[in-house]
């Protein structure tokens, strides 16, 4: 998939990716790309990037409402809290991704980011936003980067922070999802629908 924005069913111009399944187009234009903020809500896009690793995107995002559901909408201290007992139980539903490395690194840094102080975890992520006037907007998706210099920074920075299963190209698929940056091709009606500083 190396090509420009594809028309869609309502003849607007999208991403080639937000239109190769129906679940795809609401996600591509009314989240993808739309500053997140908030500790809890950054913790869940951590995690369900972990847990894509490997997957493809689709397959977590058909399964976000059991994941939100075994993980208590992942709330920091909620997650924090799990037992044993828990993490068993995490490994025996079938609603999400059922992979032990993943659901233990889900466990081992809710606890570590549950002794942060508030909108620490927010902070940091932002602040390797990189300056959105200096990236053109890419033309097709072979423009689109799969790391950067800001992703590789940032998952150096929370892996020094004692957070597991972040590489580069996790950090960067979290901030792309997340509106650090805005990968919408140039011609995509999505584009600029919210500024990617926040």
């Amino acid at each position: 998939m190396t090509g420009g924005a594809v028309p869609g069913p309502d003849g607007k111009l999208r991403c080639p990716w937000g239109l190769s399944a129906d679940e795809y187009v609401t996600y591509h234009d009314e989240e993808w790309g739309r500053p997140v903020h908030g500790d809890d809500a950054l913790f869940e896009r951590l995690c369900l990037e972990a847990f894509q690793s490997g997957l493809s995107w689709i397959t977590i995002l058909r399964r976000r409402d059991s994941f939100r559901t075994a993980f208590d909408d992942f709330k920091i201290a909620s997650v924090a809290a799990f037992t044993d007992a828990d993490k068993e139980r995490l490994l025996a539903d079938p609603g999400i991704i059922r992979n032990r490395a993943k659901v233990e690194a889900t466990l081992a840094n809710a606890r570590v980011l549950a002794d942060w102080p508030a909108d620490e975890l927010d902070t940091l992520i932002w602040s390797y936003a990189p300056d959105a006037a200096k990236r053109p907007a890419p033309r097709t998706i072979a423009d689109v980067p799969a790391v950067t210099d800001e992703s590789t920074a940032l998952a150096k920075a929370l892996k020094k922070r004692g957070l597991r299963f972040i590489g580069p190209t996790t950090a960067y698929a979290l901030m792309q999802a997340c509106g650090l940056v805005d990968d919408h091709l140039s011609d995509c009606v999505a584009r600029g629908a919210a500024s990617p500083a926040s």
